[in-house]
């Protein structure tokens, strides 16, 4: 049964009881108490009778539900004739499922975001005519036309034009790739600045963005196996439940003090104070700039110990920037850049833009002339000297540097080169550090981009392991390979590429502010903030979230067992017994509305801080 089916079940069951228990207060304000005993009798067992099929169900499959308690605690009341008891008890049981799917609403959709962002049209050439086809029409031997900045709708082969394409989504490689006849390219990447004729090398089925879904599917069909916390306490409470009810029924023969026991025993604070504060929890999150999908995330996340980042936009901020000024001449390194920025300013180029936002660029001189030769570089004229930016053999260079470079050529001469990185992001050293200081004892970054380039990042970041030059399906190995101990694993992307790692991880979470929307919505957590410290401010909440949720579900435990004991003896009515139930749950749910603001502080600047408060 889907997700969306379970929670519309849950919804109608509580409209049920809310029905029946409303009909027979009619009743009994009519004075019909038998048609109104008959009535909760008749509808409550079905209910019951409903749940426990669904419970012996999820016993079957090797859980155990904590609504087992409650289920008996209502066949029970209704046996002996408790029937008003047997109703309290099935608003709670019923209002406790349809509270859990609240918190559970806004469940992974990672599927149908990929493919909603998949590549849906292609221009297809047929001589001088070109027509709009869909993506699935499109067959291999078709020559298709990719316009500026558009998707690569299928993996094909360049037969004409030369661009710069954006690959990072897909493989990790921040810099733009240089494409030109002869070259592949995959769907799902980013045409530059210049057109592309190819030729189809896959149908769509076949192509790199439908792999990356279907792996998405694979890692959905294996969740990992996770024990709630509410789970861990409900075996041992319903033992101990059922020894002292049956104690009290075996020592006074008396099938009521049973039903007695059982009702102050039904486990409301594992039905309600554990997802009230995982809600309040994720009310949080979402005040500091990160969502979080699920109760079972806050949960899993509170328990991390190896946290697994992708490199580019996640570790590093995903935007090429000015790292070298390198002069052969005369000429200095900031009158060179401003040269190169000036002559520039005008062109869309990605490297252009990065250019004329450099730091070290005062102010741009006037340029005219200018002559944008597509995919080679850009000719102007700056005080008088004609500047040529762009590749080394457009710039007349003597030699190609092995990184993305500009050349600058001013008059005819050669004058030097620019490189360009991707740079690590500010926050970056300081999250490392904070997660280490909060337990975490391995940090990892799993990237598409080179070896050398990888480790250089992670020995800025302060991050232990590096795995370098990883496929979508080989992120996914590297994280299979993490073992019991170093669980729950969380992964950190944000591009397309990372979609399938961040389903498969324990918790995955996105960076969403200029991520990928697949990946957000692959992931089970998103960062709606450009600051990576978000993830260990969702750290340090998730813990406190469950801090409080422990306790909760503790001090409602500790009353029931008191309230048990007491039953036991045959000073509480089954009537009193249930409503006794409900100060248990007004206690324990305030408890848990703690979660809200927690245990903890987070300093309200982007530095991660704590300041200590009281709860």
């Amino acid at each position: 049964m889907s997700k969306e089916a379970i929670e519309m079940r849950n919804y109608r069951r509580l409209f049920a009881v809310l029905g029946v228990s409303a009909v027979a207060m009619v009743l009994g304000v009519l004075k019909q108490p038998l048609m109104a005993q008959i009535l909760i009798t008749v509808m409550g067992s079905l209910i019951a009778l409903v749940m426990l099929w669904d419970m012996i169900q999820t016993l079957r499959s090797g859980k155990f539900g904590i609504d087992l308690l409650a289920i008996t605690a209502v066949i029970a009341t209704l046996a002996v004739g408790q029937y008003w008891a047997s109703m309290i008890v099935l608003l709670m049981l019923t209002g406790g499922d349809a509270l859990e799917d609240y918190a559970a609403n806004k469940a992974k959709r990672e599927l149908k975001s990929l493919l909603d962002n998949a590549p849906t049209q292609a221009h297809r050439q047929h001589g001088a005519e070109i027509e709009d086809v869909s993506v699935d029409d499109v067959q291999v031997g078709d020559v298709l036309i990719v316009r500026p900045k558009e998707l690569v709708p299928v993996d094909g082969t360049v037969i004409d034009g030369e661009s710069m394409v954006d690959e990072s989504s897909l493989t990790g490689e921040s810099k733009p790739i240089e494409k030109g006849p002869h070259i592949q390219v995959m769907s799902g990447t980013v045409n530059g600045d210049s057109a592309l004729t190819m030729r189809v090398d896959q149908i769509a089925a076949d192509s790199q963005y439908q792999g990356i879904i279907r792996l998405v599917q694979q890692s959905e069909a294996r969740p990992a196996h996770f024990v709630r916390m509410a789970d861990r306490y409900a075996v041992p409470f319903t033992l101990v439940a059922y020894i002292i009810a049956g104690l009290a029924w075996w020592l006074t023969g008396d099938p009521v003090r049973f039903a007695q026991v059982l009702v102050v025993a039904s486990p409301c604070p594992l039905i309600l104070a554990a997802p009230i504060a995982l809600v309040s929890g994720m009310s949080r999150t979402s005040r500091h700039g990160i969502i979080v999908k699920s109760g079972t995330t806050l949960e899993k996340l509170a328990n991390a110990k190896t946290f697994a980042f992708d490199k580019t936009g996640t570790v590093t901020s995903g935007i090429l920037s000015v790292a070298k000024v390198v002069p052969v001449g005369k000429m200095d390194a900031k009158a060179l850049l401003q040269l190169a920025a000036s002559a520039e300013q005008q062109s869309g180029h990605i490297l252009a833009r990065s250019l004329v936002k450099a730091e070290h660029v005062d102010q741009l001189l006037p340029a005219s002339a200018v002559e944008e030769a597509t995919s080679f570089g850009v000719q102007a004229t700056i005080n008088n000297q004609v500047v040529k930016v762009g590749k080394a053999s457009y710039a007349d260079a003597a030699a190609d540097v092995d990184t993305t470079a500009v050349y600058v050529n001013v008059d005819g001469t050669y004058m030097g080169y620019i490189t360009f990185t991707d740079r690590i992001r500010p926050e970056a050293a300081e999250t490392m550090t904070r997660l280490h200081d909060l337990g975490v004892e391995r940090l990892m970054m799993i990237s598409g981009d080179q070896e050398a380039i990888a480790e250089k990042v992670a020995a800025e970041a302060g991050i232990d392991t590096v795995f370098a030059e990883k496929l979508p399906a080989e992120k996914i190995a590297v994280l299979d390979s993490i073992d019991a101990q170093n669980r729950p694993v969380v992964m950190v992307g944000d591009g397309v590429n990372d979609a399938p790692s961040l389903t498969v991880a324990d918790v995955g979470i996105a960076m969403g502010a200029h991520g990928a929307t697949a990946a957000s919505e692959s992931a089970d957590a998103v960062v709606l903030k450009d600051d990576l410290g978000k993830v260990a401010d969702a750290l340090i909440i998730s813990r406190d979230t469950m801090v409080i949720a422990r306790e909760a579900v503790l001090i409602g435990i500790a009353i029931c067992l008191i309230l048990m004991v007491i039953a036991a003896f045959g000073f509480i009515p089954t009537i009193i017994g249930a409503l006794l139930q409900e100060v248990i749950d007004t206690v324990t749910i305030l408890y848990a509305l703690r979660a809200r603001t927690g245990r903890h502080k987070l300093a309200a600047s982007t530095d991660g801080d704590l300041r200590t408060t009281e709860g």
